[in-house]
């Protein structure tokens, strides 16, 4: 994500974004891998771009593709120590390789800034092998007329979701998380 203000909270480190690192770290999968291993051939390549503490990228791996993570957080990169990984901003990446697929997952639909949207999907294009594939993230535009606040618990983590504020096209909202007695707090920048 383009580097903003620091303005997630909770125990453990915050990366730029605002993302608690902690709380990925538990974050369970929840069919991410699968949606993308069927999109794309078997054994392809997949790059995986805003890759976290690798929840997405380490299912690929078991269910057979080579993968590389990219996330700006030495944070979150320190809990992929058991995959490749390289430290940097999407928006100035530039590996010299491509990937049979490039994953944009979360990090695209929480990026509200035009600019840096554009430059991530340059990066995307850039690392794409000729017939390649960029998977991407997206909320159904259905879904920007639902958000309300909420409370919801999933596999042990308790959801609660601020209310919405729009601004034309644009919503911002504060997710909640909590983990038994850990919290973390992330106010959403403007998506649309």
């Amino acid at each position: 994500m383009s580097a903003s203000a620091n303005v997630g909270s909770g125990s453990g480190p915050i990366t730029p974004d605002g993302c608690a690192v902690d709380f990925y770290a538990v974050l369970a999968s929840a069919g991410e891998a699968e949606i993308v291993h069927a999109a794309i051939p078997p054994g392809a390549s997949v790059l995986e771009l805003g890759c976290g503490t690798g929840r997405i990228l380490r299912r690929l791996a078991a269910l057979g593709h080579p993968v590389l993570g990219v996330d700006e957080s030495a944070d979150m990169l320190a809990r992929v120590h058991d995959l490749d990984t390289v430290r940097s901003r999407i928006e100035e990446l530039n590996l010299g390789r491509a990937f049979d697929a490039v994953l944009l997952a979360s990090t695209l639909v929480n990026t509200p800034d035009l600019a840096a949207r554009d430059a991530m999907l340059d990066a995307a294009r850039r690392h794409t092998a000729e017939g390649g594939r960029v998977v991407i993230q997206r909320h159904r535009p259905e879904w920007f007329d639902t958000v309300r606040p909420r409370t919801v618990e999933r596999d042990g983590i308790r959801y609660t979701t601020g209310e919405a504020h729009r601004d034309g096209p644009l919503l911002t909202t504060t997710t909640g998380y909590e983990v038994g007695t850990r919290r973390w707090a992330t106010p959403s920048p403007p998506a649309g």
